[in-house]
């Protein structure tokens, strides 16, 4: 079993910054992908960010040059810094991994969302 937990969500005016941490655990022998995806009201989820194991990151062409994504593997953690929030940034972010457990069996999991709410 793997779990992902995320925090840092929160309320912030447009323009301001928020910090999303997301921490894997459980019975995790390798990590390959770690992104964030999110999920505004009345919309499908839609991609974020990915970073890779090996530090390649990927974003979506609307939180370019504002949101970076990062991790670090020793804390099997990955962040995701936004910064310059807008509106249209508000929705429910998930955390999503991939990679081999222990047992050698491979896992694809979420965490349970934070909502980041961007006041205008």
């Amino acid at each position: 079993q793997v779990q992902l937990v995320e925090s840092g969500g929160g309320l912030v005016q447009a323009g301001g910054s928020l910090r999303l941490s997301c921490a894997a655990s459980g019975s995790i022998f390798s990590i390959n992908d770690m992104g964030w995806y999110r999920q505004a009201p009345g919309k499908q989820r839609e991609f974020v960010a990915v970073i890779t194991a090996t530090g390649s990151t990927n974003y979506t062409d609307s939180v370019k040059g504002r949101f970076t994504i990062s991790r670090d593997n020793a804390k099997n953690t990955v962040y995701l810094q936004m910064n310059s929030l807008k509106p249209e940034d508000t929705a429910v972010y998930y955390c999503n991994a991939d990679g081999r457990t222990t047992w050698g069996t491979l896992y694809d999991y979420w965490g349970q969302g934070t909502q980041v709410t961007v006041s205008s």
